[in-house]
């Protein structure tokens, strides 16, 4: 572009202005005014690339969107076509009812991808595929149940399914519930594992050597963690020992509870919470009467303390056993905490034993048992008062 072109267009875009007093307006009548130099039209010129620059880029932009937008929404249109698509294919799968029997144990853990893998390589479902849509028809792909189940060979995949989503038809797994004493536990391991009992014992008797750790002092209660596990699936008593204990440690480092002889203190408080009441909206004033009763050096008192060390049920209680001052479990008579935990606690019951609320409480009365209303006092009369009334309610139950 030559000079005199540059200064026709600086001329057409300039726009007529008068002066006065350092004004500036609009004037239709007066001519547009000229360049003062050479140097302002070059100025001009550059202004002018710059904006054709930058409307360039802008146009770049734009049809940069314009084409990401269109990939995004065709791809996303094709995902959905090709879902939609799978769907309706038919994945190879056998008429059933199927024929012969056959274990089939599915892990905690597994999706359905991995469980329907398993199914096909045992020959009880024809496809993983058809499985996984059997599950996603069905909609329960959250209720899988871990266990072992009884099957069959050349199963339709749909009769698996409903099989595999009732808990009710689930063996092998045995569950660990929170407030459950380790003589139960292992009795249970022992039945649904096929081992023999005598193993269980036997490491019982040598203290968990090898697998408890130090500040259990020798003692499984309050170190298997509540859940579910296949035994019967383990070889031996110690691996299930040894897969509860190892969950136990990681999963109260998880809940960052203090190590060392701490760690068994909480687990010895939290078994006890656990014991004491059945609603957890308790747990925090138990956990602080606990602790209101240790600093003042009073025995708890706690006849969940008294039943474990007598292997009964609270209930089954009688007075020789509340007043037989050589059991170390007699929390009415002995001081401190008992030598160990009384069961499994849960998480619940644990970080109440951490978090204890605020109170003077001393007492408790679980005034009845059905309804597991319980009710706290620092006055020795008003537990007195509470205690009929739990008294009352025995009497017409």
């Amino acid at each position: 572009m030559s000079d005199d072109d540059d200064m026709q267009d600086f001329f057409a875009e300039q726009t007529r202005w008068v002066g006065a007093g350092g004004e500036s307006e609009l004037d239709p009548s007066m001519p547009p005014r000229p360049p003062r130099s050479r140097r302002e039209l070059r100025k001009h010129r550059r202004k002018k690339q710059r904006s054709r620059v930058v409307k360039i880029v802008v146009a770049v932009f734009v049809l940069a969107a314009v084409i990401g937008g269109g990939w995004f929404l065709y791809s996303n249109l094709s995902a959905a076509r090709d879902k939609v698509q799978v769907s309706r294919t038919q994945a190879p799968d056998y008429p059933g009812p199927g024929s012969g029997s056959v274990e089939f144990t599915v892990e905690n853990g597994q999706n359905s991808v991995q469980i329907g893998d398993s199914l096909t390589k045992a020959g009880i479902v024809k496809s993983s595929v058809a499985f996984q849509q059997a599950v996603t028809n069905s909609g329960l792909q959250d209720q899988l149940q871990p266990g072992t189940f009884e099957l069959r060979y050349r199963m339709s995949a749909d009769d698996v399914v409903k099989i595999l989503t009732d808990s009710t038809k689930a063996t092998g797994f045995l569950v660990v519930n929170p407030g459950e004493r380790s003589s139960a536990v292992i009795e249970q391991a022992a039945k649904l594992s096929g081992i023999d009992k005598s193993e269980f014992d036997k490491i019982v008797k040598a203290k968990g050597k090898g697998i408890l750790p130090s500040e259990a002092k020798g003692s499984f209660e309050g170190w298997l963690q509540p859940g579910n596990y296949n035994v019967k699936g383990k070889k031996s008593a110690s691996a299930i020992l040894k897969e509860m204990v190892d969950k136990r440690i990681e999963h109260l480092d998880s809940l960052e509870v203090p190590t060392g002889s701490k760690r068994e203190e909480i687990l010895i408080i939290s078994s006890i919470i656990e014991g004491e009441v059945n609603q957890s909206s308790y747990y925090g004033k138990v956990s602080r009467v606990i602790q209101n009763r240790l600093a003042r050096n009073m025995p708890l008192g706690m006849d969940s303390v008294v039943a474990y060390g007598n292997n009964v049920a609270p209930r089954a209680l009688t007075r020789a056993m509340l007043n037989d001052g050589k059991n170390p479990y007699n929390s009415r008579i002995q001081k401190g905490l008992p030598p160990t935990p009384i069961s499994q606690a849960g998480d619940t019951a644990i970080n109440a034993a951490m978090h204890p609320e605020d109170g003077d409480w001393l007492y408790f009365v679980t005034v009845n048992l059905d309804t597991g209303e319980t009710k706290f006092t620092a006055d020795q009369a008003e537990f007195q008062k509470y205690a009929k009334e739990y008294e009352a309610w025995e009497a017409k139950n």
